[in-house]
């Protein structure tokens, strides 16, 4: 058993046999995910290569993989910027396509971009209270645009399969910047 601390988006164990498995994304984490960075030119990008976009704490009540159970995990998407395009995570598609996903957000605001194989990309706009269940054949991507931490927390089928490949060739999701997005 775990709490869920809603305020700070902490994944707090209740006992010594439930591991919370912590994970974070620097800018240069995510090089190949912006339209305009370039890891070996820091004049690219305005951001530092080490500075962190986003933190995650999972749950895994049972292994990853395993058919019939759900996982838990909280994000915390920080306020930022690389060359005016909004702090995201990377995304990804469901390599079970019948197996969707379910966000809800405590604080901050920002975007859920959703994309199909064939490049149509839509937008949900995300905001404290939202709960937004995303069909499985959908990759999906989130990003900050507003200026405080961004945490949300999602559950998913841990057989669902990741697929990140597919999003790191930069062509399933235009970029959001910040000269385009209307606050």
């Amino acid at each position: 058993m775990i709490f869920t601390d809603w305020e700070t988006g902490n994944l707090i164990p209740q006992d010594d046999t439930t591991p919370i498995v912590h994970g974070s994304k620097t800018v240069s984490d995510l090089g190949p995910y912006w339209h305009s960075y370039q890891a070996d030119d820091v004049n690219t990008h305005n951001a530092p290569a080490n500075q962190i976009v986003y933190q995650t704490q999972s749950w895994f009540c049972r292994p990853d993989g395993t058919t019939g159970a759900v996982l838990w995990a909280s994000t915390t998407l920080f306020p930022g910027d690389v060359n005016g395009e909004f702090f995201m995570t990377r995304g990804h598609f469901h390599t079970q396509p019948t197996h969707g996903e379910l966000i809800i957000v405590a604080k901050g605001k920002g975007l859920l971009l959703l994309a199909d194989r064939l490049g149509n990309q839509s937008s949900v706009d995300l905001a404290p209270g939202v709960t937004y269940y995303i069909d499985g054949s959908l990759a999906h991507r989130t990003i900050n645009t507003g200026t405080e931490p961004l945490i949300f927390w999602c559950s998913w089928p841990a057989d669902c399969g990741h697929d990140y490949e597919s999003i790191e060739s930069g062509t399933v999701f235009q970029p959001v910047l910040k000269s385009s997005h209307k606050a």
